[in-house]
């Protein structure tokens, strides 16, 4: 689950971790008090969407005359925002957040993440900052510098103070980095974060660090623990069709391909999609029903494939374990039976009840096309799109 700026900058706030002046406002009427709460000549507009890119895509900027300010903010509220990070349609703006303007001698990035390879969380950052971290780490890897925390001490001291000297800080701003990485971590533990960086984060005129943007990520699994933070979920920014499946406790990630995906289990699913590329296919979801899936859920998958215009072929792959291969049979046949499906689908079962199912799928009236194995199903869903068998 992604925070919004706005609200990751008030956890940061409890961490005692400086941040800008700044007032989130929904609605124009609200402008004027948040240009006075922040008390600076020249204010800085952000757009509220969960996606980076923000600036490029004109939902950061800097204004200082009354009426430029006005027109601005009037024209975003509302709008939707398009940046190198959202697809055509972008993301609604329903809220900004309205921030003081800084002097900003250097701009630094600070980031803490989990390594999965090590089994760590780990804390990274470079004098890049303001950039994709991905392509500094591409193109200018030296600049990024890395130290991992061992879970039994939490973050040392030592190691802050020598990420620190590798960023060039000097005197009084060696302490205050250390006091907001070391603030980081403890966020990044006490709220079960899977990601949170600042970039950038700045050095003012001053000599002062300061966190001019903020991002989080938390990790779903954990949210059971944090009520407070669940109910910050912005669903206005996240995908139609996955809130669906949420509410329905399926596994669904929307695509860009034509070739819809039903799988039970996510290592299965994920290898459905590799032979559909493989293949010369593209696919439309990442959608796993889990292993005690029913025959109901099942069909609130079909429901939910469908309502993708995308969709030109369903792929469905069953390894009957724990779940039932009749029951899977039932519930597409209901599907089938309750909404309108015109698009051709290929069925591979395997495992318990296996001969059960498919007798219920040949004897059903839609013509569902079985396959023999995962290959074969690959082959025969691309065929039925025009594709090589």
């Amino acid at each position: 689950m992604n925070l919004h700026e706005y609200q990751s900058k008030a956890l940061f706030r409890e961490y005692k971790i400086p941040v800008p002046k700044g007032q989130v406002v929904e609605d124009i009427s609200e402008l004027d008090e948040a240009v006075k709460s922040v008390a600076s000549d020249a204010c800085v507009v952000k757009a509220q969407v969960h996606a980076g890119g923000r600036g490029k895509g004109g939902g950061v900027k800097v204004l200082r005359a009354p009426g430029e300010l006005r027109e601005y903010v009037s024209g975003l509220i509302g709008s939707r925002l398009v940046t190198p990070q959202t697809d055509i349609n972008g993301l609604p703006v329903n809220r900004l957040l309205i921030e003081q303007t800084l002097d900003i001698d250097r701009e630094l990035y600070l980031g803490l993440l989990v390594d999965r390879t090590h089994r760590r969380v780990i804390v990274m950052c470079s004098a890049a900052g303001g950039m994709n971290i991905e392509d500094v780490a591409a193109a200018t890897p030296e600049k990024i510098h890395t130290r991992h925390i061992e879970p039994q001490t939490g973050l040392m001291p030592y190691q802050g103070r020598e990420l620190a000297f590798a960023l060039g800080l000097h005197g009084d701003q060696v302490g205050q980095f250390v006091r907001i990485v070391s603030a980081l971590y403890r966020l990044f533990i006490d709220k079960d974060i899977s990601l949170v960086e600042i970039n950038p984060l700045v050095v003012t005129a001053h000599g002062e660090l300061m966190a001019l943007d903020a991002k989080i990520n938390l990790d779903d699994n954990a949210l059971y623990r944090h009520p407070a933070l669940a109910s910050l979920r912005d669903e206005s920014q996240e995908d139609e069709r996955e809130r669906t499946a949420r509410r329905h406790d399926l596994n669904y990630i929307s695509l860009d391909g034509n070739i819809a995906c039903m799988v039970n289990g996510a290592g299965l699913a994920m290898a459905t999609m590799d032979l559909i590329k493989l293949h010369g296919g593209e696919p439309a979801n990442f959608l796993d029903v889990g292993g005690g899936t029913t025959a109901e859920r099942v069909s609130e998958a079909f429901r939910l494939i469908l309502s993708n215009p995308k969709v030109e072929a369903i792929l469905v792959n069953i390894f009957g374990g724990i779940v039932r291969c009749d029951l899977i049979a039932e519930g597409i046949i209901e599907a089938i039976n309750n909404v309108h499906v015109s698009v051709p689908i290929v069925v591979r079962l395997e495992g318990t009840n296996v001969e059960r199912g498919r007798k219920m799928l040949e004897e059903c009236d839609f013509d569902i096309i079985a396959a023999d194995g995962l290959t074969d199903a690959a082959r025969k869903v691309i065929a039925r799109l025009g594709g090589k068998p």
